[in-house]
């Protein structure tokens, strides 16, 4: 009998020049994330921190799709059947490492070329340097399978001008380059041809000997102007004469209202994807959001995020959603609450409720 071949590492690790690189490895899934992916990305982190020869770190997705789908939805689906006990332990170590690249001492550099939604946002937006190219579709669609925008992303969300991070978040839209750039998501726009090249000089800038191993963040950061080209256009910057007095709204109803009486075609499309969403996870997603306004730090948000996504693996919406949107794609999600008028304040409260026997407590203790 033949021996079956080695399965390729879902993340492959490697010292280029003064370059650490990351490369998630599961083209096919669309680099979509496993607990194992998340333990191998934090324990190279760990590592190249205190590595002299590491002076910068660059994260890529294999193949030409995408940087990261996100968390693996459909083991997200086995396990809160089963309890989501797997799940939760996931949440928390994914939400510790999305701290720990906003935190890197040494520069952080992520690709988002091709789609980059979830998980994948979580991996990239928070580092020092975030390039978008023109086939980025960045998005944090979690209200489409009953979860909460996460991993830090209602932090991005919050923070965007306007009211376009409560578009983005409740409705579960796409950002393309321009538009990620324009809500704060990325920095720089490089065309995907580009890349290798970039990539490549900057592991030469950055070898030991070189001018550039002495100062890296300068050298990256020439390095990268010299491949980047100004941003492309922002369709999103066109919309915010709807999109800012529509979701200024207090309530979900009362902005859905407003996107129905805006005159606006994409305007009223936007009021269907939030109808079509899981109204309690709508309706948790702008009180996240709101909150997130308010509160002090990525850690703090990443802690209220922890429980909302606890809430939400113990709840009916996330199996379903998934099972609709993934399992069974008939696209035709049975929520619980089935409307918006079904959810009352104190189902959305659930979601931010203290976890006792079960917290994350990022704030004050970065890892």
């Amino acid at each position: 009998m033949s021996a079956q071949p080695e399965q390729a590492p879902e993340v492959l690790t490697h010292l280029d020049g003064g370059l650490g690189r990351i490369v998630l490895n599961r083209p096919r899934a669309l680099n979509s994330l496993t607990h194992g992916m998340i333990t191998a990305v934090r324990a190279a982190l760990d590592a190249w921190a205190e590595d002299d020869r590491v002076r910068a770190v660059a994260l890529t997705g294999a193949g030409e799709r995408g940087l990261c789908a996100g968390a693996d939805i459909r083991a997200m689906h086995e396990d809160a059947k089963a309890g989501g006990a797997g799940m939760r332990a996931f949440f928390r170590d994914e939400y510790r490492l999305d701290s720990l690249i906003a935190h890197y001492p040494k520069p952080y550099l992520a690709v988002m070329d091709g789609i980059t939604m979830g998980g994948g946002v979580g991996l990239s937006a928070h580092g020092a340097v975030r390039i978008v190219t023109e086939r980025s579709t960045v998005a944090m669609p979690e209200t489409r399978i009953g979860l909460v925008p996460d991993v830090g992303g209602s932090r991005l969300l919050a923070l965007a001008p306007g009211e376009l991070g409560t578009h983005l978040g409740l409705a579960s839209a796409s950002m393309g380059p321009g538009d990620a750039l324009l809500c704060g998501f990325a920095d720089h726009f490089v065309p995907s041809a580009r890349v290798p090249g970039l990539l490549d000089a900057l592991a030469r800038a950055l070898e030991p000997g070189r001018a550039g191993a002495a100062d890296p963040a300068a050298a990256v950061r020439e390095t990268v102007a010299a491949h980047a080209e100004p941003a492309p256009e922002a369709p999103l910057a066109a919309k915010r004469a709807w999109i800012d007095v529509c979701y200024a709204a207090d309530t979900v109803e009362e902005i859905i209202e407003r996107l129905l009486d805006s005159g606006v075609a994409e305007a009223k499309e936007a009021a269907g994807q939030l109808l079509g969403n899981s109204p309690i996870a709508v309706k948790a997603a702008l009180a996240a959001l709101r909150r997130a306004r308010t509160l002090p730090s990525l850690e703090a948000v990443l802690d209220q995020e922890y429980r909302i996504s606890c809430a939400a693996l113990d709840g009916h919406d996330l199996v379903e959603g998934i099972r609709a949107q993934v399992i069974d794609k008939d696209r035709d999600p049975h929520w619980s609450p089935g409307s918006l008028a079904e959810v009352t304040d104190a189902d959305v409260e659930r979601f931010f409720a203290p976890r006792p026997d079960d917290e994350l407590g990022l704030e004050g203790s970065r890892p």
